[in-house]
């Protein structure tokens, strides 16, 4: 049974999802101390975050940090923010997506089942150590790591599937359809905005490693990971 942590300080909706919830057999667990987020994530070790901006003490976005500093577990947040600065935030500091209150209930449970089957289920791999490299760069599809040397790097599940795509295919265009495609089976609910945050996101972790210019946007058709930075040192 999955287990799904609610992080959200309005009770009544924090009902209502928990109702909702258990429809579908998952077994949830509401933050009772928001003082207290990360040790209440340990102890229940969830599946899945469900996640606010505005809380008590601290905000949404500190505690996706927290938990992306223990944890790869698919966060979505959940918010009255509305703003494309709130959303790109929201990935920038480590969820896997975000939905907008008010939400269509069953929208929001397309966006878990998916997150969910990405990160344990159908496409989450068969569990078996598989890596691959290109031009000295290493992706640990299952660690969620990247490596240059002795240079690490974490990576979100959705950075890593982005990665893998773009590594097995590395020289050669991969269009942006390709990449809804592979990553988010219900590409109705992605915003056009949310790939462009990932892809940053990814460029970011490569220039971490000393890839700097590794990933090329081809305008109006998709990306190609170019690894003639092997021969740069």
């Amino acid at each position: 049974m999955f287990k799904i942590f609610i992080i959200e300080d309005d009770s009544g909706l924090v009902s209502l999802l928990q109702d909702y919830l258990h429809k579908f057999g998952y077994e949830t667990r509401a933050v009772q101390d928001f003082e207290r987020v990360r040790t209440e994530f340990e102890a229940f070790e969830p599946h899945l975050v469900l996640l606010d901006v505005n809380l008590p003490k601290y905000d949404g976005y500190y505690w996706c940090r927290q938990i992306r500093g223990i944890s790869t577990c698919p966060i979505l947040f959940i918010s009255a923010r509305d703003g494309k600065m709130e959303q790109v935030m929201a990935l920038d500091n480590g969820a896997d997506d975000y939905i907008t209150k008010p939400f269509d209930y069953e929208i929001a449970m397309a966006k878990i089942k998916s997150q969910l089957r990405r990160a344990y289920g159908t496409y989450a791999g068969s569990g078996n150590d598989r890596s691959l490299t290109v031009a000295g760069v290493t992706l640990d599809v299952e660690r969620l790591m990247l490596s240059r040397g002795s240079a690490k790097i974490d990576l979100s599940h959705t950075e890593a599937k982005i990665l893998d795509e773009l590594m097995q295919k590395a020289g050669i265009l991969v269009s942006r359809d390709r990449l809804l495609e592979k990553i988010w089976d219900d590409q109705a609910f992605v915003d056009e905005n949310t790939l462009n945050v990932y892809v940053t996101r990814v460029r970011k972790k490569l220039g971490a490693l000393g890839v700097t210019e590794g990933l090329q946007t081809v305008r109006g058709q998709g990306y190609r990971l170019t690894p003639d930075w092997g021969d740069k040192g």
